[in-house]
């Protein structure tokens, strides 16, 4: 017990001498040290952006944000301003009270319901047909050698060089002798089933480029395992390209609701609305004879409360494009990881 409380005391003692010692001080960097850390926090390393790339990266994300949002900023403060803001110059930004009026007229003169299911059927049945159309050729491409590939490549790719405008009248005067202008989706869905869609070229090489980066010992395991070509196609190509599915079906959907020259061709435009299938678009180009139409407004006096100004032009703008914000918004996680794997960069 004595030798215990002995090497306890000698333990404490030892403890309190090390307690009393002085403590290291670091040792000072020398210049060459801080000069690295300095130059890593500014320039950033492999490892870390550095702040000023950082302060260049976000300048630059900032100013083509308020490029493209300026405009739509601008326009959604402008739709829901009075007349009495519109003529008063402090109301710039920021209405002195919100209206939903012009949107209530803007509605009217569009018949925006109706104008809307039709644009939905004029967008949806080509975008649906476009897919699956060039899917299959993409896929064609990519996985099966045949005669004068090259050629056809070199030819599809020519081909997306050419304008619409270059085939349009071609096709139109076809579809004109077929009678198949008549108002309705069908120049638009043979078209698109054909492979001959608005922007189909470009689908196709989307496919293409994806598809060839499926690994083919997948499709020869399915063929050994008694799998045809189809049913590889349906159990392989299909699941494993949902990516370029999505993107493919986004931009074909966009490219189709906004398409413009393709729809005064095959559904005629006038300054009266049509009676059979139009578009949100053409219906915004003669917004201004629809509205002194259907409120009666083009004898109308300047102080007249039905005359038309640029916050129901505003409002008009606004429900066009509707859809497709409400769209993105949607599907934004969606389509940006569809076009991160499906390989665009730029297209």
């Amino acid at each position: 017990m004595k030798m215990l409380k002995k090497k306890h005391t000698a333990n404490a003692r030892t403890a309190k001498t090390i307690a009393q010692l002085p403590e290291k001080k670091p040792a000072p960097k020398s210049r060459e040290a801080r000069m690295d850390h300095w130059k890593k926090v500014f320039l950033g390393s492999m490892e870390k952006r550095g702040l000023v790339m950082s302060l260049v990266v976000y300048t630059l994300l900032i100013t083509i944000a308020f490029i493209y949002l300026y405009p739509m900023l601008h326009m959604l403060s402008r739709s829901f301003m009075s007349k009495e803001d519109l003529l008063d110059a402090s109301a710039k930004w920021i209405p002195s009270s919100v209206t939903t009026k012009n949107y209530k007229d803007a509605i009217l003169a569009l018949d925006y319901w109706n104008s809307l299911g039709k644009n939905l059927i004029l967008a949806l049945l080509p975008t649906i047909c476009q897919v699956i159309i060039t899917s299959m050729v993409g896929y064609g491409f990519a996985r099966y050698n045949f005669p004068l590939k090259k050629l056809w490549m070199g030819l599809l790719i020519l081909s997306f060089l050419l304008p619409s405008q270059a085939t349009s009248m071609p096709n139109y005067l076809l579809f004109s002798r077929l009678k198949l202008i008549d108002g309705t989706v069908k120049p638009f869905v043979i078209t698109a089933a054909l492979g001959q869609g608005f922007m189909s070229v470009l689908c196709i090489l989307i496919f293409y480029n994806f598809h060839r980066q499926v690994p083919q010992s997948l499709v020869e395991a399915a063929e050994i395992d008694g799998a045809g070509h189809f049913k590889a196609y349906f159990r392989i190509a299909i699941p494993l390209s949902l990516a370029a599915i999505i993107v493919v079906t986004l931009f074909s959907f966009v490219w189709y609701w906004n398409e413009v020259y393709l729809a005064q061709i095959y559904l005629g435009y006038g300054t009266t609305r049509n009676t059979g299938l139009t578009t949100l678009m053409l219906e915004l180009q003669r917004f201004e004879d629809s509205y002194n139409v259907t409120f009666d407004a083009r004898a109308s006096s300047v102080t007249s409360p039905n005359k038309l100004n640029d916050a129901i032009k505003m409002a008009g703008t606004m429900l066009s494009i509707l859809p497709l914000l409400l769209l993105y918004f949607v599907l934004q996680k969606q389509f940006v990881e569809s076009v991160d794997k499906a390989g665009i960069t730029g297209e």
